[in-house]
């Protein structure tokens, strides 16, 4: 096993000890908010003790058959060497477990998600692509049994979408679809299209975890301006008969949001002000992000929302995700909602990635 993470098992020991102790205090246990935050501490790091622990079990079994193996007959010697393979074999795969269990978690993982995409590049073909990209996400989620709320958009002239923002709740639902964020560029031969060449057209997506209110941004009143208008459109289903969509812009910022999804304004501004928070703190990350993958190479979820990363060639019935050269054909059942051939790929390639850092 490499040094550093046998180091960085010696401390998430001393760190698990330790919070026994704490749970054992009573004043501890009197402060409910700090032994919640403790016990969850606590519960993250058990499965990678228990692995821990089976792991030292086998280094102290490996020790006793190499004392086998320097005396004894030769039929004893035998057995030995069987059993020293055997624990090769386990504590080759704890170490895998091990290096896994130790990879950082996103504290984000487990959140619901905005879903953002807009039309770029291609006009008409633009929108009914960001359209295609809507249903594709729907269906993905409706497949995990996650809950997907339209809160804004504009219809395209032809179908389909200019832009459009939704909600998708559902735990887990940012660790699946992190990678999502950035530019997705269609070719195809669009329905107005005589001679039928191929045109090329894009939409961007966004994916902002939702934040909790612990976590939330402050945010001063007076930087924001707060309009409300009629619900048109995505999201406007309903015959509205007052003006209970809400526009919030942040001054200092220049950050729009809208929500036009319910018929109450109060809920409208709620959805509107947690949407706010959400874009105000991933602003703050990707700066953050953005010069610590200055020198990496890989940028998977980097966030680049001007990077291309993904190709959908209908003519050929061809996916590729740029970032780590992975081509499928398998057009249809993707855009359907099998979009698991596509993220899994990215989640192994991010945690390898992890893996390299750690070591």
């Amino acid at each position: 096993m490499d040094s550093g993470i046998r180091q960085r098992l010696t401390e998430v020991s001393e760190r698990f000890e330790e919070l026994a102790r704490l749970l054992a205090d009573p004043d501890v246990i009197a402060d409910q908010r700090q032994f919640r935050s403790y016990s969850r501490e606590y519960a993250e790091l058990d499965p990678v003790m228990r692995v821990w622990q089976s792991f030292q079990a086998c280094e102290s079994e490996r020790g006793e058959a190499e004392e086998m193996m320097t005396e004894g007959d030769a039929e004893l010697r035998n057995l030995a060497h069987e059993e020293i393979r055997r624990i090769e074999q386990r504590q080759n795969s704890l170490t895998e477990q091990l290096q896994r269990l130790l990879l950082p978690r996103d504290p984000n993982d487990e959140r619901s998600i905005f879903l953002e995409i807009r039309a770029g590049t291609g006009g008409q073909e633009a929108g009914l692509f960001a359209g295609d990209l809507l249903r594709m996400y729907t269906r993905y989620a409706d497949r995990l049994g996650w809950t997907v709320e339209i809160l804004a958009g504009q219809d395209s002239e032809a179908g389909g979408f200019r832009e459009v923002i939704a909600r998708v709740i559902g735990r887990g639902a940012y660790s699946r679809l992190k990678f999502e964020s950035g530019t997705h560029r269609v070719q195809r031969v669009p329905a107005t299209e005589s001679q039928g060449r191929i045109h090329t057209s894009a939409c961007t997506v966004a994916i902002l975890p939702e934040v909790d209110e612990v976590d939330a941004i402050a945010i001063n009143p007076a930087d924001l301006r707060i309009d409300t208008y009629r619900s048109s459109g995505a999201g406007g289903q309903h015959v509205n008969t007052t003006d209970s969509a809400i526009r919030i812009t942040h001054l200092p910022t220049g950050i729009v949001v809208e929500c036009q999804d319910e018929r109450s304004q109060h809920k409208n501004r709620a959805r509107a002000m947690s949407l706010l928070s959400a874009r105000l703190l991933e602003a703050e990350v990707e700066e953050q992000r953005s010069q610590r993958a200055a020198d990496r190479k890989l940028q998977v979820g980097s966030g680049d929302r001007s990077e291309r990363i993904r190709t959908y060639n209908f003519p050929q019935g061809r996916i590729t995700d740029h970032r780590i050269g992975l081509t499928l054909y398998a057009l249809e059942s993707i855009l359907d909602g099998d979009l698991d051939p596509l993220i899994q790929p990215l989640l192994e390639a991010h945690q390898a990635e992890l893996l390299a850092e750690l070591k």
